[in-house]
């Protein structure tokens, strides 16, 4: 059966043609794979999947992810990244491996509110947040957004606060970035910044331009997964924030 393949020109660019034509054809493509994106199990027999090629100062990893989180193409890591990205791509922890390197997975999303449609975004990493400086295998991501202002949410009943000097950076209907303050008054900084920019619908577009602000909802690894429609993502939301895993602010909106 033919493999439902992606491969950019950046990505066969850096492997080849040979390489990306033996990938094509199936005869060094896995059937399935865990999506580098968002961690659950992709099959490239069956759902359209990408290439994603990492590389570090001296070497390079492929792996693999659904069309559907990131499109094919080739990020730039440190070599210390790659490693941690090669034993993950190949399912080997060693008690000395380093700690995986978390990757924060954004999906925006209309959300409901006394009857108005907000535009919103779901930050969920693909695996636990430890504070900076510190060892071990504990989950600081919530703490840490509570310490920069994010509001636990015990219930989505409300528009949450809104959080000055946050920012969600969007330009030609794409989502670029979500900026912090930058030290002691300086220019913001990007939180988190897309790859490549990522594409939003048409309505999101439209609510964020109208309200000029956006939601942002963040809870820690295996908490909302991957939903294929809002409705879906709006009960993983509810049951995170029944279960104390969720936390919010309203983000101004930078560009259109």
């Amino acid at each position: 059966m033919p493999r439902m393949l992606e491969v950019s020109d950046e990505v066969r660019a850096e492997i080849g043609d040979e390489e990306a034509d033996r990938l094509l054809a199936g005869e060094n493509a896995p059937g399935g794979y865990d999506c580098t994106s968002c961690r659950t199990p992709g099959d490239s027999e069956q759902e359209r999947t990408s290439t994603v090629l990492f590389v570090g100062d001296e070497t390079a990893v492929l792996a693999f992810a659904h069309a559907t989180c990131l499109p094919s193409q080739v990020v730039q890591v440190t070599e210390e990244q790659l490693q941690g990205a090669a034993r993950s791509i190949a399912g080997d922890s060693p008690a000395q491996a380093a700690p995986e390197q978390a990757v924060l997975g954004v999906t925006s999303g209309l959300i409901l509110l006394s009857g108005e449609l907000h535009p919103a975004l779901v930050v969920e990493p693909t695996a636990p947040i430890a504070r900076p400086g510190t060892t071990g295998a504990g989950d600081d991501f919530l703490p840490l957004l509570i310490e920069q202002g994010f509001m636990p949410l015990p219930q989505i009943d409300s528009v949450p606060p809104v959080l000055h000097g946050w920012s969600v950076l969007l330009a030609m209907g794409q989502l670029h970035a979500i900026l912090q303050p930058g030290v002691v008054g300086g220019s913001p900084v990007a939180w988190w910044q897309a790859h490549q920019a990522l594409q939003v619908a048409d309505a999101w577009r439209a609510a964020a331009n109208k309200h000029q602000q956006v939601l942002m909802f963040a809870a820690p690894v295996g908490s909302i997964g991957r939903q294929p429609r809002e409705d879906l993502l709006r009960d993983a939301l509810d049951k995170a924030a029944a279960d104390g895993k969720l936390v919010a602010a309203t983000l101004p909106l930078a560009g259109t």
